[in-house]
């Protein structure tokens, strides 16, 4: 163990143990009291617990989903950017900020002030991300986030101009704290060439990413635009996910934006939530050993199976990126992000794989349904493409959920501010006690 920290001994063990048998509770007494788990009902369906302008998500009677930001369906959005042939996570960050789409004047105007704000403190990357490397890039940009609190000369003004000035600063700033966090990171692992590219002020975010963590800087267009479809697919969904609900909790204490932002990232690190991009493709690693012949469909619904009997890959009986919260038939995001998945696969000759993805995309909610009771369909999630697009695009294991983190702090930012204009009350919801009433006994008549 490190400095600081006692071990795990037995006498730890033991007090664990006593631990568990004093917290665990009974599930029927959840419906007993009817206290919804996971603040959502037996459909899936959340608790709704507040009002928002800045995304919709809408499920019709067949399971089919659709998303909206600030009431534009992101399949639009993303379709717009297409047919002009533009970068458009900038616009994305605009119009969740601002709730419209900018005009060209507008969009420019932005993207000067996005660039102007992306240098980090003089010696931060010496002092900050270099001199405490971590194997973990969610704790690296959390740190990162604190740290720049003591940089900030008003950091505890939540009046709405100085917390989007804040919320700005590290929309933009996010990249370089990653991907420095990460050359560091790899470097303290395998020695060698350490390199840091400032970013392109010319280029877009997507690009930049690109160009500041590949050793020659260079990318192609479809791998650039691609990157830059998952940013404006990552970059919002509601404000009941559990990140972005965390923003409101914290916000609505009344703390500092950068207290609130590295909860955030606290929440988004986890493999129940930003974290499953990274399970995804570990557990596809595991099947393509497994799983002798990648077209047999026989052969593949055996190994989806045994995940959810708990005899593969990491023995939790999850088949990672199938399944939603929300989304019971479709998920509007995995179904626009497909398309420019199969495209970047046949760019990288990498066909057999995307078919091996289609298949379990198609197969596993069959197994699913054969295996356990559900009271929705099942359906393949944004992280299901997500980690195998990043693979292609040669980003590290390390960096896919920093990723998410980068571009889903757009939608933190304009939550982050809507609850600072919207509510003056703290956020508590209420938790119902169970433990019976017991008396207090002197020491003398405890019984060991």
């Amino acid at each position: 163990m490190g400095y600081g920290f006692i071990g795990l001994t037995p006498e730890i063990e033991s007090l664990a143990n006593k631990s568990i048998e004093g917290y665990r509770i009974d599930p029927e007494l959840y419906a007993q009291y009817d206290v919804k788990r996971g603040l959502r009902d037996i459909n899936g369906n959340g608790v709704v617990a507040g009002l928002t302008n800045i995304s919709t998500i809408n499920v019709d009677e067949n399971g089919f989903g659709k998303l909206y930001y600030r009431g534009i369906d992101v399949e639009d959005i993303v379709n717009g950017f297409i047919r002009e042939k533009r970068f458009g996570f900038e616009e994305t960050i605009y119009l969740l900020l601002f709730g419209k789409m900018p005009t060209a004047a507008e969009l420019d105007g932005f993207r000067k002030i996005l660039v102007e704000a992306r240098n980090l403190p003089s010696t931060f990357t010496r002092d900050i991300i270099m001199k405490s490397p971590s194997d973990n890039m969610m704790n690296i940009l959390a740190k990162s986030v604190l740290a720049l609190y003591s940089y900030d000369e008003d950091a505890n003004n939540i009046t709405i101009p100085n917390v989007l000035r804040q919320c700005i600063s590290l929309i933009t700033l996010f990249p370089l704290l990653a991907v420095y966090g990460y050359h560091t990171y790899r470097y303290t692992r395998d020695g060698g060439s350490f390199f840091i590219h400032d970013p392109n002020p010319n280029l877009s975010i997507a690009e930049n990413l690109l160009y500041m963590l590949r050793p020659d800087q260079k990318y192609t267009e479809l791998e650039a635009r691609i990157l830059d479809m998952a940013l404006v697919l990552h970059a919002e969904h509601g404000g009941g996910n559990n990140s972005t609900f965390t923003v409101h909790v914290v916000s609505s204490s009344g703390t500092d934006t950068y207290s609130t932002i590295a909860a955030a990232l606290g929440s988004l690190k986890g493999p129940k939530h930003g974290g499953a991009n990274i399970k995804v493709a570990l557990m596809f690693d595991d099947m393509k050993k497994n799983v002798k012949d990648w077209t047999d469909e026989d052969e593949v619904s055996q190994y989806l199976e045994n995940l959810l009997n708990k005899k593969a890959f990491d023995k939790t009986g999850l088949i990672y990126g199938m399944g939603h919260a929300v989304y019971s038939h479709s998920d509007p995001r995995a179904t626009v992000f497909k398309g420019f998945v199969e495209k970047l696969s046949n760019e990288k000759g990498l066909h057999d794989e995307f078919n091996l993805y289609s298949m379990v995309e198609r197969l596993a909610p069959e197994v699913i349904a054969k295996k356990r009771k559900i009271y929705k369909g099942v359906c393949a999630n944004v992280d299901f493409y997500s980690g195998f697009v990043y693979r292609m695009l040669g980003i590290p294991d390390e960096l896919f959920t920093p990723l998410f983190a980068i571009s889903r702090i757009a939608g933190w930012s304009a939550h982050r501010i809507e609850e600072l204009i919207n509510s003056n009350k703290i956020i508590r919801p209420a938790y119902k006690a169970i433990s019976p009433v017991k008396e207090y006994t002197d020491m003398e008549n405890r019984i060991d």
